[in-house]
């Protein structure tokens, strides 16, 4: 099935997600903004269940930046309570789908209860070996790399590529091959910058409220035609 969907010329073993659109999706239906991030979410797990099914080895989702704490209080306390519900309703699956989830960011400053979530599913899914589900929480790529630095020199280790590495949450999951970002904005928005050095983009029109798993496989057969050349004269 991978094959049909991606093609053999581009190995693809970490794909991200920049799940934008949502408000604009809600408000386009007079709808609060809270309702478009709960149908992204009701949708989430449909996405991650397929790229599953497609053997890719990572997925990093970016659910909640740094920047996102400017957004309305009553915005963002409906977020968490969307994502708790996500962990709570879909942790068994996970387990039985045998993904390990990893969180990038400073998630210990969200709520207690949400905290509290995060942890259990760390925890239950600490020993998977399949698929690794990163989720961005409190997240920016600059306070990444800034805070990877920090703890290098904490430790007395020497500051090189390996070493800085090691200190990004998302190391296992290496870097990132595809990049897509959904409602047509077409930046980056301080999402894993180093992680992203080589990777291919895509941005994609649709809100994703509306991307589906035929969304995706659209994008995965762009990805597939694309010539990942890493700076040299692959195919040039």
């Amino acid at each position: 099935m991978i094959n049909s969907v991606i093609g053999k010329s581009n190995p693809l073993n970490h794909i991200a997600l920049i799940m934008d659109g949502n408000g604009r999706w809600a408000k386009a239906r007079n709808k609060p903004r809270t309702y478009g991030h709960q149908v992204a979410i009701n949708n989430l797990m449909e996405l991650i269940n397929e790229c599953h099914k497609l053997k890719i080895g990572g997925v990093s989702l970016f659910a909640f930046s740094t920047e996102n704490w400017k957004r309305p209080k009553s915005e963002i306390n409906m977020l968490f309570k969307y994502l708790e519900t996500f962990f709570k309703k879909n942790i068994k699956q996970l387990m039985k789908n045998d993904v390990k989830i990893y969180v990038s960011g400073d998630y210990h400053k969200l709520p207690p209860s949400t905290v509290k979530t995060i942890n259990q599913a760390l925890d239950l899914t600490k020993n998977k070996k399949g698929m690794k589900l990163n989720i961005c929480l409190n997240y920016g790529g600059q306070d990444e790399i800034i805070r990877a630095i920090k703890q290098l020199v904490k430790s007395k280790k020497e500051i090189n590529q390996i070493n800085l590495e090691k200190c990004f949450a998302s190391y296992d999951l290496g870097p990132i091959d595809l990049l897509i970002r959904t409602s047509g904005e077409v930046r980056i928005s301080n999402f894993m910058l180093y992680q992203l050095a080589y990777s291919e983009m895509i941005f994609y029109k649709k809100p994703f409220p509306d991307f589906k798993i035929n969304d995706l496989h659209l994008c995965l057969k762009e990805y597939s035609n694309r010539n990942r050349r890493y700076g040299g004269l692959k195919n040039a």
